[in-house]
């Protein structure tokens, strides 16, 4: 796929990105970026191991820009998810793509980008904020998400949500990292250590990393509220323990006292007057009860039941 950036992106065929006089977008299967690399002239030996792609990031070379981009796998929402690599200098960029990810992108600008001023700046401004454009409502979605299970934690049903906000946790830790690594992505190409950027169409990748930004904090927020849930998970927890062991403190408060009158009688001794008068057995039923009662409103009074 073969496109030349003008007020939009037109297609066109391999053998006329040198000849047109603009910029061009070229998406390449590995194969093919080992077959016709020669063709854009960029003095780098790139080999595209997509499988060993896992992180944004951009390297500097003598007279080209080469890197990749990966797109983390999230189990909350529909994300796009996976990998490429990417070359570029001043006369284009080269999208090497072995699962079609790169490819559905430039479909999407395709079909919603046109331009005034057309220029690589723009192209590649456009291209990654179509990356991260579906996110800030993803993330919305899954405050929303964050704020039903909150809900049911207090509702009494903290016991399923554990392994639900560890799984969203590690979700938005892929995204925290995904994002700084846009943000250096976005600060490399502002950089524009090469000079094949213009000076004033830089401000689109000072408008990428500023949103990048703001997406990386929504995503810091969300991190603490997952805290937070966890940690009124625990909280929860200990109250039920706590009113467990109460309970458990009350019983044993209540029999210890029986014991003792349990074992004071049981003595047996021969000059024992409760043993041999009729009312002893009733007698001793009645204080026992009364020792319980006593005990339970005593507890009652101190609000520790």
């Amino acid at each position: 796929m073969y496109y030349l950036i003008k007020e939009t992106l037109r297609p066109c065929k391999a053998e006329e990105i040198s000849s047109a006089g603009v910029p061009y977008v070229a998406v390449l299967t590995p194969e093919e970026w080992r077959r016709d690399k020669e063709r854009f002239a960029m003095g780098i030996d790139m080999e595209a191991d997509l499988p060993a792609v896992a992180q944004t990031r951009a390297v500097v070379n003598y007279d080209s820009l080469t890197g990749s981009i990966a797109i983390p796998r999230l189990g909350y929402a529909a994300h796009m998810t996976g990998s490429f690599a990417f070359a570029l200098d001043e006369k284009g960029v080269v999208f090497i793509d072995e699962g079609g990810l790169a490819a559905n992108i430039v479909r999407e600008v395709v079909q919603s980008k046109r331009w005034r001023m057309p220029s690589l700046e723009r192209f590649l401004y456009d291209f990654l904020e179509q990356i991260i454009a579906p996110d800030l409502s993803c993330l919305e979605g899954l405050e929303q998400t964050l704020e039903k299970m909150e809900d049911e934690i207090l509702s009494g049903d903290e016991e399923s949500m554990l392994p639900r906000l560890n799984a969203i946790r590690g979700d938005l830790l892929d995204l925290n990292l995904h994002y700084g690594q846009l943000l250096d992505l976005g600060l490399e190409l502002e950089e524009n250590e090469n000079e094949f950027f213009a000076e004033e169409n830089l401000r689109y990748f000072r408008l990428l990393t500023a949103r990048a930004e703001r997406l990386r904090d929504v995503v810091n927020n969300l991190r603490e509220y997952t805290v937070q849930l966890r940690d009124l998970i625990q909280s929860r927890n200990d109250m039920k323990q706590n009113r467990i062991m109460t309970l458990l403190t009350v019983i044993t408060t209540i029999f210890t006292a029986l014991t003792l009158l349990t074992g004071w009688y049981g003595m047996n001794f021969r000059y024992m007057p409760e043993l041999d008068t009729r009312w002893g057995y009733p007698a001793v039923i009645a204080v026992s009860l009364m020792i319980a009662a006593g005990c339970l409103f005593y507890f009652k009074k101190k609000k520790w039941l």
